[in-house]
C-alpha cells in the first residue's frame, strides 16, 4: 500500500484535554482536539486534511440530510501496557466500511487515505488515549453525501471525516433484553449488514417501548416470521448452550461485527466449541426450560462484551445464572483485552501500533 504523504495538518491553538476528567469519563461526551477531513468531488478524492475539531458547514439541500446516504464505522484505539497506542483491527474496519459504502452507492475511501490519515490523527492526539482498565479512545469514521440537490439521486460529492474521543466501558452490569416479535430492525435484501444511519433510526421506537417495560435493549428477530434471533440492540448476540458458544450466522440483515469475529476466533483458539447457525426463539425458550443455557451476551465495539441477565420471551422473563471469572464470556473477553494491551502474543496480527 502506497501511503499518503501530503496530508495537510493544521494544529489546534489550545488543546481541550484539560477539560476532560479521565477518572469519570462518559461515553460520547468528549471529543479530541483534531479531525481528519477528505472531500470527494469531480470524480476523485481531494487532499486530506487534519483540522481542529469544529462544526461543519453544509447546504440545507445536502443529500445526506434527506435521502439517507450516510455511513459510519466504530473503532477503538487502546493504550498498551508499554505505553504504545494500538488501533485494533484497522484493516478489518476499512473492509467493512468499504462494504457499507458500496451498498449505499457512495464513493469508497481508498485504503491509503484511511490508514495513513487515521494513523496521523491518532499520533497527533495520542495524549487523549486513556490508560485506565476498560477505557479506550473511540474512533468514529463516517461519510455523508454533500452534494446540494433536493431531488432524489445518488450524490456526486461526499465528505469523509474521522473524529475521536476517550470513553469508558458501557454495560458494565448485566442487562435485561426483550425478544422483539412485532417490530423489525432489518429485512432480507435490505441494508441490515451495512453501518448506515437509517438502521439505527428505525430501532429507536421499539427500543423506547422495551425500556418503558423495564428492559435495557431488544433482541431483534427476523422480519419475515419473527422466529429467529438476529442481533441485540447495537450488538451481535451470543449464547452458551450445552457448553457451546452459539451465535446467529451472518446474513444481509446481520452486521458483520468485528468484536463478534474476534471473540469467535479467540474461543476457537482456546478450544471452546463454537457454532454459527440459526437460533430460534423456540430453541432459546426450550434451553431455559431445560436449563441448558448458561450465558448470553452482546458483542460490539462500544460494549465489547455485555452480559445478559434476563431475556423476556412472549411476556415471560427467563433469568440466567450469575457471571464469574470462569464464565466463557469472561474468559474470551479477558483474552481479547490481553491481546489489545500487548500482554499476550498477537498471533492473528490484529494490533496496529501507531508509530
Amino acid at each position: 500500500m502506497e501511503l499518503v504523504s501530503n496530508i495537510e495538518v493544521h494544529k489546534i491553538k489550545k488543546s481541550g484535554i484539560s477539560e476532560v476528567n479521565f477518572n469519570q469519563l462518559e461515553f460520547g461526551k468528549y471529543t479530541s482536539d483534531h479531525m481528519l477531513v477528505a472531500d470527494f468531488a469531480n470524480g476523485e478524492w481531494q487532499t486530506p486534511k487534519i483540522l481542529p475539531y469544529a462544526n461543519l458547514s453544509l447546504s440545507p439541500a445536502a443529500l445526506a440530510l434527506h435521502y439517507g446516504q450516510t455511513v459510519f464505522e466504530g473503532m477503538k484505539a487502546f493504550r498498551m501496557a508499554n505505553g504504545s497506542v494500538n488501533i485494533f483491527r484497522i484493516h478489518k474496519h476499512h473492509q467493512r466500511l468499504t462494504k457499507s459504502l458500496h451498498r449505499m452507492c457512495m464513493a469508497e475511501i481508498p485504503e491509503d487515505i484511511f490508514i495513513e490519515g487515521l494513523t496521523q490523527l491518532i499520533a497527533l492526539d495520542q495524549d487523549w488515549v486513556p490508560s485506565a482498565p476498560g477505557t479506550s479512545l473511540y474512533i468514529r469514521p463516517f461519510m455523508i453525501a454533500t452534494e446540494s440537490r433536493f431531488g432524489v439521486k445518488i450524490s456526486d460529492e461526499y465528505r469523509f471525516i474521522i473524529f475521536t474521543g476517550p470513553v469508558p466501558s458501557i454495560y458494565t452490569e448485566p442487562i435485561k433484553v426483550k425478544v422483539e416479535t412485532e417490530f423489525s430492525r432489518a429485512a432480507k435484501g435490505g441494508t441490515g449488514f451495512a453501518k448506515c444511519g437509517g438502521n439505527y433510526g428505525a430501532a429507536y421506537f421499539p427500543t423506547k417501548l422495551a425500556k418503558e417495560q423495564g428492559y435495557d435493549q431488544v433482541l431483534w428477530t427476523d422480519s419475515i416470521e419473527h422466529k429467529f434471533i438476529e442481533e441485540s440492540g447495537m450488538m451481535n448476540v451470543m449464547f452458551v448452550i450445552n457448553e457451546t458458544l452459539v451465535t446467529p450466522a451472518l446474513s444481509d440483515s446481520i452486521l458483520d461485527g468485528i468484536t463478534r469475529d474476534s471473540l469467535l476466533t479467540i474461543a476457537k483458539d482456546l478450544g471452546i466449541k463454537t457454532e454459527e447457525r440459526p437460533v430460534s426463539v423456540f430453541e432459546l425458550q426450550s434451553a431455559f426450560e431445560n436449563k441448558t443455557i448458561s450465558e448470553a451476551f452482546g458483542a460490539g465495539t462500544a460494549a465489547v462484551v455485555a452480559p445478559i441477565k434476563t431475556i423476556g420471551i412472549n411476556g415471560t422473563d427467563f433469568h440466567l445464572p450469575a457471571y464469574s471469572a470462569d464464565s466463557k464470556s469472561s474468559i474470551i473477553k479477558n483474552k481479547l483485552e490481553q491481546i489489545r494491551a500487548g500482554n499476550t502474543e498477537d498471533i492473528h496480527g490484529w494490533n496496529f501500533i501507531v508509530p
